[in-house]
């Protein structure tokens, strides 16, 4: 990018600093477009490492958003999904040194705003050395803030920590601000088993927004307005609702020419069904079930005699022959378009914070199967606050190899996807009315345009002080 001297000291420069990871890149993206509509003279360096840059750099994006790169900060040998604790930790310990190169001597202008990753806790530090504000996106639920802010709570009423979740996991948190009566079993699972390993770096994160300029909520505020609310009396900086931090904006495009062949042949096929008979398939792109349970699914799914369309990435050709020919099996789609297309009636999904807010979004029923972090609270979100879904249940709380088998599977797709019973149609009443508390929200002067309105004018008044 060629600047005259005049444009340096015009221009807003916000770096972006995601985890490098799909449920983090994609909502801080989403976000980055949002900033740039409401303000075409932001100027956004969007820093990715070597590997995401080969997936994600063909993509089409703003003129004025431009990729930073920075070498593999881990083996990509180690595997998000072999070790997601393992891998959290690293990347946060190692993404520093390479990030403070690029702020120091490799951006085209000085950042006057970094928009950061909650758990990227030294960049608050880095921005405070080079007079750069730093705005904290948390992208998980309010409600999951709220569990890790309020975490001597959870000491102080000796719900922490808890030795088995078995004989405690119906007990329940009800003293939470902003959070509706919980069991333990539906907290983030970095509070038992495994999931301990990380839960240190989680609350290190919380504690250090306080230093930060604001933090950023990946929420609806009329989805979580209690958790929103009861965080804006808790949290010492100013905090803007700026969810769902989805492509919605990319509904309004038409397909363009340049789609793939693949991308194509599954309009064509989903066009093809009837009205909301098709049920979408997903387990999100990082952790995934045993492939026992799998099989499972799919045997269930076969069982049930429901149509679907299942993204299942590197199982695909196993699904398939397991699944039979009622459906179709791909390794990769446009999950929100086709969340929105017509056929779809409901969608079974492995709960991530993206994942829900866009069945959300589409207004869909749900069957959720958690595997991991907030997949488990948000679950229950869906399930008992929201009511526009069931658990997939496991048996034991503590045995993560029991198997759910195909006859409960079965019976439960073909009751999620029954259009004529009662429960079914009040449960897509349900999933309806939050569809439109989230079409209300994006419009102009809605509560997340409003949002982003107010933060985009935080970071051109930064600029001009900067």
């Amino acid at each position: 990018m060629d600047l005259s001297s005049s444009d340096r000291t015009r221009i807003c420069h916000v770096v972006a600093l995601p985890i490098p990871g799909r449920g983090h890149i994609n909502p801080m993206m989403n976000l980055c477009k949002s900033l740039i509509a409401k303000n075409p003279d932001l100027f956004i360096t969007f820093v990715v490492t070597e590997e995401w840059f080969g997936f994600i750099g063909g993509e089409p994006k703003p003129e004025n958003l431009k990729f930073g790169t920075i070498p593999n900060v881990i083996p990509t040998e180690i595997g998000r999904a072999k070790d997601a604790p393992g891998h959290y930790v690293e990347v946060l310990k190692k993404m520093k040194a390479p990030v403070e190169e690029l702020l120091d001597q490799r951006l085209v202008l000085p950042a006057t705003t970094m928009i950061a990753d909650t758990y990227f806790t030294w960049a608050v530090e880095l921005g405070k050395k080079r007079n750069i504000q730093v705005a904290s996106l948390w992208t998980m639920s309010a409600m999951m803030y709220s569990v890790f802010h309020h975490f001597d709570l959870l000491v102080q009423h000796h719900h922490f920590p808890i030795d088995s979740l078995a004989e405690r996991g119906d007990e329940h948190v009800d003293y939470i601000p902003g959070v509706p009566s919980t069991r333990i079993a539906d907290l983030p699972t970095c509070l038992y088993g495994k999931g301990l390993t990380v839960l240190d770096k989680a609350l290190e994160a919380i504690s250090w927004v306080s230093k930060a300029h604001c933090l950023l909520l990946a929420s609806v505020y009329e989805l979580e307005t209690q958790a929103i609310e009861s965080l804006k009396q808790h949290v010492a900086v100013p905090i803007y609702h700026i969810g769902p931090t989805i492509p919605y904006f990319k509904l309004q495009e038409n397909l363009s020419p340049q789609s793939s062949f693949d991308t194509a042949h599954h309009f064509k096929w989903l066009d093809l069904q009837p009205k909301a008979s098709v049920l979408y398939v997903s387990q999100g792109s990082i952790h995934s079930v045993s492939s026992a349970q799998m099989d499972e699914i799919a045997a269930g799914l076969r069982q049930s005699g429901v149509r679907f369309f299942w993204v299942a990435r590197a199982e695909s050709s196993q699904i398939k022959e397991i699944s039979g020919n009622k459906g179709l099996v791909v390794p990769w789609c446009d999950q929100l378009r086709v969340l929105c297309h017509p056929s779809i009636g409901g969608f079974w999904s492995h709960c991530g914070w993206n994942s829900t807010s866009e069945a959300v979004f589409a207004g869909l029923p749900m069957l959720s199967f958690p595997i991991y972090w907030d997949q488990v609270s948000n679950t229950k979100m869906v399930a008992d606050d929201w009511k526009i879904g069931w658990r997939v249940i496991k048996k034991d709380l503590d045995a993560e190899k029991s198997l759910v088998g195909r006859e409960e599977i079965a019976g439960l797709v073909h009751r999620l996807m029954d259009l004529e019973s009662s429960e079914g149609k009040e449960m897509r009443r349900k999933a309806k009315e939050l569809q439109k508390i989230c079409l209300q929200a994006i419009q102009r002067g809605g509560s997340t345009d409003s949002s982003i309105d107010a933060f985009a004018c935080d970071i051109s008044s930064s600029c001009q002080r900067h």
